[in-house]
């Protein structure tokens, strides 16, 4: 489903003011100024950009964030789903030596080793061996069928690290405050040569920036591009006339919801927990933001997505808004009255407005049952802690691996986990699938997650920038911007 934003027009008003044409793509990341250099394999969004568009692996995200070939040229899969063949394309790397199939294979190899403990390890905890079978063919076996193998092997964390060399697609040099990119010709990633590749060819200049710096810049034409937005920084974007841009939402896919990390007093008792939940009216939630389109939702896993088996269902369909309210209520009196006291709880969020927005709205629901809410600015320190992330891909597994003990042990349940490991080695997909429903909900019993529904995700684009398009995984990279044919 498109988002779409009431408050601004999808074409803005033209300012005095405008970038300079100087061959160069000015973006902005809301983030901090450390992820232009993260290293390592826990990144933030903009961190994963920049890594993506350094490295490359077997396969890469477009700009419409569909899997498309790196520097595997081609693959294919076996009929029972549990092998990836991959024919790489084998040259000579910028240090000299030569890309071949065992060296992507060790690569492959010493990565996985560390994403062990994270929630991408235990998404790809289906990898069973990496093979180099020749010197150009390299097979990925799984324990059972993967359909959204691909999807993951995309992943910048999974760009292959060689010790002595870069596989590009782009170089990187700081500049300015920031990074200075530029696409690597196609001969040196292993292409064919193309006469006259470069010859309407753009670079790129990155930085990390804070939000209000980053709408600001893109009004006066320091920026063509700004990407990382999210709800707390919404309404930021409504600062005045914009040069020749637009807003673009992403109807992103992932977990946008509230952990209960601090399980005491009022919050001890689960039905105390789900009261919370049923309190919310997500319906009328981010009205406020005048966003259409927005997908809220009760449940832990995204609805709807491919091998749902449909045995999960939103919470409290056959109950309007006023009667869940009703029986939330006379939990509250219950526990008041049992506990001498009137339940409060507080809520850590982003700094931002649109923060602000959000928890006038949920503690307006919260009051509508008789809880009290305050707002914690020390996030270890809240009860209530907000969850916002895009998924990497579209199937429940994911979702459930989010809340694993070894990643969320605040809000985490063994016998759920448990579940999750029986579905890796399910026999099939339905018996996956069987598996998963039965973990989404053991999770969604224990009410130590409240969900809200869709992360929000938006940019801000000049009207003449090139390579950008919206999708769900809210993946943007920084290659297509440079206007480089192959």
């Amino acid at each position: 489903m498109r988002l779409a934003l009431a408050l601004i027009a999808a074409s803005l008003v033209p300012a005095c003011s405008g970038s300079v044409d100087d061959g160069v793509v000015d973006v902005a990341f809301i983030a901090p100024a450390s992820e232009l250099e993260a290293s390592g394999l826990r990144l933030g969004a903009a961190a994963q950009h920049l890594r993506a568009a350094q490295t490359q692996g077997l396969v890469s995200l477009a700009a419409n964030g569909e899997v498309v070939p790196a520097i595997a040229e081609r693959w294919i899969v076996t009929d029972d789903g549990e092998s990836y063949i991959f024919r790489i394309r084998e040259f000579d790397l910028p240090d000299g030596s030569r890309l071949t199939a065992q060296v992507v294979r060790d690569a492959l190899a010493v990565t996985l080793r560390r994403l062990e403990g994270t929630s991408l390890g235990l998404d790809l905890a289906k990898v069973r061996e990496v093979r180099a079978m020749t010197g150009r063919v390299v097979e990925i076996r799984l324990s059972s069928p993967m359909p959204d193998l691909l999807q993951l092997l995309a992943q910048p964390e999974l760009g292959l690290a060689l010790r002595n060399a870069s596989l590009g697609p782009m170089t990187v040099e700081k500049s300015d405050g920031g990074l200075f990119l530029e696409a690597v010709p196609p001969e040196l990633r292993g292409l064919p040569m193309q006469p006259g590749w470069d010859e309407d060819l753009v670079a790129v200049r990155a930085y990390a920036v804070e939000p209000p710096t980053a709408a600001e810049g893109f009004a006066n034409g320091s920026y063509e591009l700004v990407l990382g937005g999210r709800l707390a920084s919404l309404p930021l974007v409504d600062i005045g006339p914009l040069t020749r841009g637009t807003i673009r939402l992403d109807a992103a896919l992932g977990l946008f919801g509230l952990d209960v990390q601090r399980r005491q007093g009022f919050l001890e008792d689960r039905d105390n927990r789900e009261a919370l939940s049923m309190a919310i009216n997500r319906s009328e939630l981010l009205n406020a933001f005048n966003i259409g389109g927005w997908a809220p939702t009760t449940r832990l896993v995204s609805p709807g997505l491919p091998g749902d088996s449909g045995t999960v269902a939103e919470r409290w369909s056959g109950q309007s808004i006023d009667e869940r309210r009703a029986l939330a209520a006379a939990r509250v009196r219950g526990w008041t009255s049992s506990a001498g006291a009137s339940p409060s709880v507080s809520i850590w969020l982003p700094d931002g407005p649109g923060s602000d927005m959000l928890f006038d709205a949920l503690a307006s629901d919260f009051a509508a049952i008789g809880v009290a809410s305050t707002r914690e600015e020390v996030k270890s320190e809240a009860d209530l802690v907000l969850r916002d992330r895009v998924a990497r891909y579209g199937a429940a597994r994911w979702f459930l691996n989010q809340f694993n003990c070894k990643v969320s042990p605040r809000v985490c349940v063994e016998d759920a986990d448990y579940l999750v490991e029986l579905a890796v080695d399910a026999r099939d997909l339905t018996e996956e699938a069987s598996f998963l429903a039965e973990a989404e909900t053991t999770l969604t019993a224990a009410n130590t997650y409240i969900p809200l529904g869709s992360p929000i995700r938006w940019s801000l684009v000049r009207g003449d920038i090139q390579g950008f398009l919206e999708n769900r995984w809210n993946v943007h990279p920084l290659f297509p911007l440079t206007r480089a044919p192959i």
